[in-house]
């Protein structure tokens, strides 16, 4: 899989999400962006943030009530480039 760029509205700073992360947690982590998170498995809903453009993918679907538009990055992936808003 090839390495895919997060876009942060805020600023426009551009994170890299390589292949060994596994979810966009991780990528937050690996680029010291502090992001609320508690569960970091798709229960609670305390990382949600709004996907601005592109799309994601769920390893699992999450229990924890997203809107349309609304992301949770502990268990998602990005499936290309994504712009995301929190």
């Amino acid at each position: 899989m090839t390495d895919r760029t997060i876009t942060l509205s805020a600023g426009g700073r551009q994170l890299v999400c390589e292949s060994h992360h596994r979810n966009l947690l991780e990528v937050f982590e690996h680029h010291d962006v502090d992001v609320e998170y508690q569960c970091r498995e798709g229960y609670c809903g305390s990382c949600r943030m709004r996907l601005v453009s592109g799309a994601v993918e769920y390893s699992e679907k999450p229990l924890a009530f997203i809107s349309d538009g609304e992301i949770l990055p502990c268990c998602c992936m990005p499936v290309g480039d994504i712009e995301i808003e929190f």
